[in-house]
């Protein structure tokens, strides 16, 4: 096997139907090209079926993305496929929400910077002043937008002005305490990702790591989904869970959360990036990296 061009990601989805994985690999080996991973499952519930692949053509010849597209096209019509071809070394332009706490906004500027992210953020937005250095230290444009019930409205509109300014492909709210208003979450529906605790069972309102110490919570963790309107409800893409113990007092459960929704966020943008997360009613099918 002689790989000379970029790796590639075709993702489809169609109904469940004898066929569907026969029509993508044998199109890939007719097309010659390798397959270094191939996903798929089939929703018997839904009778939908998902299949992602990457490949790389073989040989010295460039790969001719028309033509493979137009080629592939034709090939899918019969199965009614919805499918999108994606560049693996294609990096998406990113835009970061957060407030005060720094704990995953630290995190993802530090996978940027060591290029273990591969997005290219354009922008950090936050409605205080108390992370500016932070992006700044990166070389991020950081905008302050303060907000209050009266200016919602006022400030999303400079938030969307930076969004479009900077063709932001995708937003995440690292811990950005604020709710997007619905027209907000529409407008970004499916390109919003957002972090919160979930702690077990769910404590919400104020001080939640307090409430579950006074519970003697035995478990904490973390859930990264896609913002929609029904506030922390969106399809979920990935969760992060930790067995503590009586003898996690606030703090030490306050940091052990940090810890997971970190790496639960960054896990959530690195399956969003790498085309592994298919959304169909509202819910996710999600092939998680072996």
């Amino acid at each position: 096997m002689n790989q000379s061009n970029s790796n590639y990601i075709l993702t489809a989805s169609c109904p469940s139907r004898i066929g569907t994985v026969d029509v993508v690999t044998r199109f890939l080996c007719e097309s010659g090209c390798y397959i270094s991973e191939l996903n798929s499952f089939d929703d018997e519930l839904n009778q939908r079926f998902f299949i992602r692949v990457e490949f790389a053509q073989e040989g010295s010849g460039k790969f001719d993305e028309k033509a493979f597209k137009q080629g592939f096209g034709e090939r899918s019509k019969a199965f009614d496929m919805e499918w999108e071809l994606t560049d693996k070394s294609y990096r998406p332009s990113v835009v970061i929400m957060v407030s005060k706490y720094d704990h995953c906004l630290n995190d993802l500027l530090y996978r940027y910077r060591t290029h273990n992210l591969p997005v290219d953020i354009k922008a950090v937005i936050s409605n205080h002043e108390d992370l500016r250095s932070l992006a700044q230290w990166h070389d991020i444009p950081y905008h302050c937008f303060p907000i209050s019930h009266e200016t919602k409205s006022q400030q999303e509109a400079q938030v969307q002005q930076v969004l479009d300014d900077s063709g932001c492909e995708l937003l995440i709210l690292a811990r950005y305490m604020q709710v997007l208003s619905d027209s907000m979450c529409e407008q970004w529906s499916r390109k919003a990702i957002n972090i919160h605790h979930s702690l077990l069972p769910g404590f919400k309102g104020a001080k939640p790591y307090h409430q579950a110490y006074d519970k003697g919570v035995k478990l904490v963790g973390a859930t990264a989904h896609y913002v929609s309107s029904d506030l922390d409800e969106g399809p979920i893409i990935t969760q992060g869970m930790a067995n503590v113990n009586h003898t996690y007092y606030p703090k030490d459960l306050i940091k052990k959360g940090k810890d997971i929704e970190a790496l639960t966020l960054a896990k959530a943008i690195q399956y969003h990036i790498e085309k592994r997360v298919f959304l169909f009613n509202d819910k996710t099918v999600v092939f998680e990296r072996s």
